[in-house]
């Protein structure tokens, strides 16, 4: 591989007090941090001080030439550097030279290479603009993850710098900060009524506790704060500045309790403004670290008072004698943050403990509270609320703070606490413990360590009872911060020391009462313990698995769904019980609660398998607390899978709770709209096939609790009566009747109940036995003059027929024809196919029970088209060709001029005339062709009355019409046929133009007119004598336009008949009339 081209850079580095001061380089690289060349020359320096050459400053050099030296030296200088240096050197030059110059009023000169002045602050290198640019593009780069990622680099970077007690940190962050407000997408977010992204919102998260950390650092000067507060303040006062909750437009007061030594520790929060990220540290910067008690604590492992007097609440000490420190948690906490932040991680230790001490106090306290209040609070059946601020999903991470310290303290090797010389000579010996347990703390019970502090710290903010936070991230965060701190605790292998403190921990949060997540009595919407329930439940299952089920039995509830559940005495702070109450719509995460809820109560089926006394309870349980069907089929569906695990015999009990919470499946959901109720339906048959067959008897004997009559014909029945179920089972011949009687009687049942939906299946389900048979029959014959729809009834027909009952199948047609109405224009009808098949099932059984339905499908059909392919069928084959037995029918076929065909045939020539009004009326160009095909069926309809012509019975105008428009329709000639209609609407006034019609058409070689027509070369009929025959027959006069129109047709007649003013004029004319 061939290396990149050597370079050579200017590097140039200024010290001031061993810190570097500026850099620069001619590599052109921008960025925040120093370039590798910069890195490169700072280590040659540290590593190789004697390689580089130490001067004196250059104005002690200068001080030491004469005149002839100093010019010398000023005129070689310019002369290597004559381009850039000339300018200046010429203007200095004359400013020197002139006496009013700022520049001689001035002693002496600057030096660069001196350094600076004792009294001028030394910092560090920041390339400010730098720092600005790069925060600015990974913002322009939204929310990709690289972006993210490299702002946290940079917090990161500001974190470090604090704990190298730089004071670029300070100076870096408000840059990150600028930038952050200067972010236009706050103003779009704003404006949109949208939230900005989750991603983006724990940047801002993270930035307010870095501001947090800052302005309480214990050794800034007051300058500084009050610096910072007045940047802060106006950073606040944005309007575009983000809020802690999350939530703009949100007009529900605050819950938070405010700091208690800020300036308006006591004002009602209804009152306060929005919090924004900013509030915490504006407030922080009234907290001073003056405290006597507090120095005592953070600079001595040695501060104890063994003078104990348990008389006040805010007690110094302990019985023991070790330090409390009683302060707002959260802010406790952020003075523990910031101390480890500015490098200073012993006090943070001790202060972290003494906190921890205090929290272990107070929870006893509440714990003897409560057991002296027990009986009152459990007969009124509230509670009250102690803990409107969570500590586990708070802004400042309180817990999340103590742990991360006592871990840091865990992690470290013995070497590095020698300085812990004070308490080490106190312990007189100490024996090295496992990796994580460092020897004991002089304040920590024999035992203990660091390590045991964190996870009962841990466990306590976890089971602290505390309210839903408002707003969408809010509750977001509680999740979120809850996993990741009970992930933090799965990576530690539990030994017998910290499963004293599960099980010491578990019994104070059972018993904890209201002050507890896991008390008897909590308030509705407290944060449910599903998830900590679950880490609990599987640590102490092994260990003391008794304690583990009790634990995660009381963490299944969740209140907030039950309509009786108590609505908490919130009597304390007054301003609250007016919005505590019904915000249930404001569970924004109640599906991840529930999917929680459902997972410990999946996690309490798999370990009770087996115990048959553990899954009642866990069942019992679960029937009670899961409100979500859907959750309680995924637990039932997963006690199936556990019970019946291949290298294993099924597991009848945990069997039997599936089908419980099956059962109770069905309840909840048979009233309800549920997309996957039938495979909810097909899975419960199931589970009851692997419990026996009992379970299935009791299924359907039960079955109008359980399903609908669909349902339960359907899927239910036929499941159980299918060879695979038989199978399965392993039943003999008795025990199959049984279970197949129970299914037809089941069958009966919902036929009764839903004969529309389930008269089929009962028929299909009894068909092996006769009563059974014979009893579905006449449900559906009760039935189906009362709710029975033709297509119900047709089908059952057909089934009907397809089984050997063709006269059943007949009286089942005639009674779904009496439910059918077919009009003019419903010539797709889906029901076309059934009426043809009832036709042709008369027709098959003879010829009365064909004269029977004709009459129907005359009331019944309108449509000429179908009815006209009745008559055609009816006309091909003689009936009762296929009797009841099979045999033969030599029978003639049955004339068009007597009964029942006279009636249909009637019929359907009146459909066709009517119809063809009808289409007349809306016609426009785009139907003509379809109109055409349609006069060309009539015409074939009445060719079938004459065999050939049209039939007797018809009068002889109607005949000739018939013929004259049909023949016409055959040669598609759309005018002509419209024009024939027109003349057989007026029959009366035009009957010799018809007959000229017929004769020319239908007979033109026996035409006296035939030597008229061939003048005009043209197989047409005379249009002016159809016009003057008009006139004659009517004996009234036309009108002016009529008149025209004759003029035009006499002069050209088959042309101008073609023509589409003279079509549209006779079909005005026909809608007109």
């Amino acid at each position: 591989m061939q290396s990149e081209p050597e370079t050579i850079c200017n590097v140039a580095i200024s010290f001031d007090r061993c810190k570097i001061t500026s850099v620069t380089c001619s590599c052109g690289n921008k960025d925040i941090f120093y370039c590798a060349h910069v890195v490169a020359l700072s280590l040659y320096r540290i590593r190789k001080p004697d390689q580089v050459k130490l001067h004196l400053p250059i104005s002690e050099t200068l001080f030491q030439m004469n005149r002839d030296q100093l010019q010398k030296f000023v005129q070689y200088l310019i002369t290597v550097h004559h381009t850039e240096v000339l300018p200046t050197a010429q203007k200095l030059a004359d400013e020197i030279l002139s006496q009013n110059s700022e520049i001689n009023q001035v002693h002496g000169a600057p030096d660069p290479t001196a350094g600076a002045s004792i009294d001028d602050e030394n910092c560090w290198h920041l390339d400010e603009e730098q720092v600005q640019e790069q925060v600015k593009l990974f913002l322009s780069q939204g929310g990709y993850h690289g972006s993210g990622k490299q702002l946290n680099l940079l917090f990161a970077k500001v974190r470090e710098m604090l704990k190298m007690r730089d004071s670029n940190g300070a100076r870096m962050l408000t840059l990150i900060t600028e930038q952050f407000m200067a972010d236009p997408r706050l103003s779009l977010w704003r404006q949109q009524g949208t939230t900005m992204t989750d991603k983006y919102r724990q940047l801002w998260d993270e930035l307010g506790a870095l501001w947090m950390c800052i302005v309480l650092n214990p050794h800034c000067k007051l300058e500084q704060k009050s610096s910072w507060l007045r940047q802060l303040k106006k950073w606040n006062n944005v309007d575009v500045c983000p809020w802690e909750d999350g939530n703009h437009g949100n007009e529900l007061p605050n819950l938070t309790n405010a700091l208690p030594q800020g300036a308006n520790a006591n004002q009602d929060s209804s009152n306060r403004p929005h919090r924004t990220v900013f509030t915490r540290a504006i407030e922080a910067c009234d907290l001073h670290w003056q405290d006597s008690h507090l120095q005592h604590i953070i600079s001595s492992d040695l501060y104890t008072n063994y003078c104990y007097h348990d008389d006040t609440e805010n007690l110094l000490f302990d019985s023991q004698g070790w330090p409390l420190w009683h302060e707002h948690v959260p802010t406790a906490c952020a003075r523990v943050d910031a101390l480890r932040s500015h490098g200073y991680p012993r006090e943070a230790l001790r202060l972290a403990i003494a906190i921890v001490n205090t929290l272990r106090r107070q929870q006893q306290k509440q714990l003897e509270m409560f057991r002296a209040q027990k009986k009152e609070l459990l007969h009124r059946g509230v509670t009250s609320i102690t803990n409107l601020e969570g500590w586990v999903g708070h802004p400042l991470d309180p817990i999340g703070t103590l742990f991360g310290s006592l871990m840091e303290a865990c992690r470290v090797d013995d070497d590095s606490f020698h300085g812990f010389s004070d308490f080490m000579e106190n312990l007189g010996q100490c024996k090295s413990l496992e990796y994580q347990h460092l020897p004991a703390h002089k304040f920590l019970e024999e035992g203990e360590s660091y390590l045991t502090l964190a996870v009962e710290v841990a466990l306590i903010g976890l089971g602290q009872q505390r309210i839903m936070p408002d707003g969408l991230y809010a509750q977001e965060k509680v999740c979120r911060n809850e996993e990741q701190l009970i992930s933090k605790l799965q990576e530690i292998e539990l030994d017998d020391t910290l499963v004293k403190i599960f099980r010491k921990q578990a019994v104070f949060l059972l018993e904890g009462g209201p002050y507890s997540g896991l008390g008897e009595v909590i308030h509705r919407e407290s944060v449910p313990m599903h998830t900590f329930a679950k880490y609990l439940f599987t640590s102490l299952l092994p260990h003391d698995a008794e304690l583990a089920y009790k634990t995660a039995l009381r963490a299944m509830r969740l209140l907030v769904l039950e309509s009786t559940a108590p609505s908490g005495d919130l009597s304390r702070p007054h301003h609250i019980a007016s919005v505590v109450p019904n915000r249930y719509p404001r569970w924004f995460t109640l599906s991840h609660i529930e999917s929680q809820q459902c997972e410990l109560a999946s996690t309490m089926l798999t370990a009770a398998k087996g115990d048959v006394r553990r899954l009642e309870t866990v069942l019992e349980s679960i029937q009670k607390n899961i409100h979500s069907s859907s959750h309680i089929f995924k637990l039932a569906q997963d006690a199936f899978k556990i019970a019946t695990l291949m290298d294993s015999l099924p597991d009848i009990t945990l069997l039997k709770v599936s089908l419980e919470l099956g059962l109770q499946v069905m309840r909840m959901t048979l009233s309800t709209l549920n997309w996957r109720r039938r495979e909810m339906v097909r899975w419960l048959v199931t589970c009851a096939t692997e419990v026996g067959v009992y379970a299935l008897d009791s299924i359907m004997q039960n079955w109008f609790t359980l399903f609908t009559p669909t349902e339960a014909t359907s899927i239910v029945a036929t499941t159980v009566m299918s060879n695979s179920t038989i199978v399965r089972l392993h039943l003999d011949c008795h025990q199959q009747e049984k279970l197949a009687g129970s299914a037809r009687t089941l069958a009966l049942q919902c036929a009764m109940k839903d004969p529309q939906n389930c008269a089929l299946s009962a028929l299909t389900l009894c068909e092996k036995d006769h009563i059974a048979f014979e009893t579905a029959y006449q449900i559906v014959l009760d039935a189906a003059t009362a709710g029975m729809s033709y297509s119900q009834l047709f089908t059952i027909a057909r089934y009907m027929e397809h089984r050997g009952y063709p006269m059943r199948a007949y009286k089942l047609a005639t009674l779904a024809m009496t439910h059918l109405n077919l009009s003019y224009n419903q010539d797709t009808h889906p029901a076309i196919n059934d009426v043809l098949w009832a036709c042709a099932l008369s027709h098959s059984l003879g010829k009365n029970e064909l004269a029977a339905i004709i009459p129907l499908v005359v009331k019944s059909v309108k449509c000429a088209t179908v009815l006209s392919d009745i008559l055609r069928r009816c006309t091909l084959t003689t009936p009762g060709m296929v009797g009841l037995h099979g045999r033969r029918n030599s029978g003639k076929l049955m004339s068009l001029d007597k009964a029942p065909l006279r009636q249909l045939l009637d019929a359907t020539i009146g459909a066709y005339i009517n119809t063809t009004h009808s289409r007349l009326t809306h016609i426009s160009p785009r139907h003509y062709s379809e109109f055409i095909e349609f006069l060309s069926k009539a015409r074939e309809t009445f060719l079938i009355g004459g065999g050939g012509g049209v039939g007797p019975n018809l009068t002889p105008t109607l005949r000739m019409a018939i013929s004259a428009f049909g023949m016409l329709a055959a040669a598609n000639d759309y005018e002509l046929c419209l024009i024939g209609v027109i003349l057989l609407e007026k029959k009366a006034q035009f009957t010799h133009s018809l007959e000229h019609i017929s004769a020319i058409i239908t007979f033109p070689e026996r035409n006296e007119n035939s030597e008229h027509l061939s003048r005009h070369g043209k197989s047409s009929f005379s249009a002016e004598e159809l016009v003057g025959a008009g006139q004659k027959k009517q004996g009234r006069r036309e009108t002016r336009k009529e008149q025209k129109a004759q003029l035009e047709l006499k002069a050209d007649p088959v042309h101008s008949l073609r023509e589409t003013r003279h079509f549209q004029f006779y079909l005005e004319r026909y809608r007109t009339h």
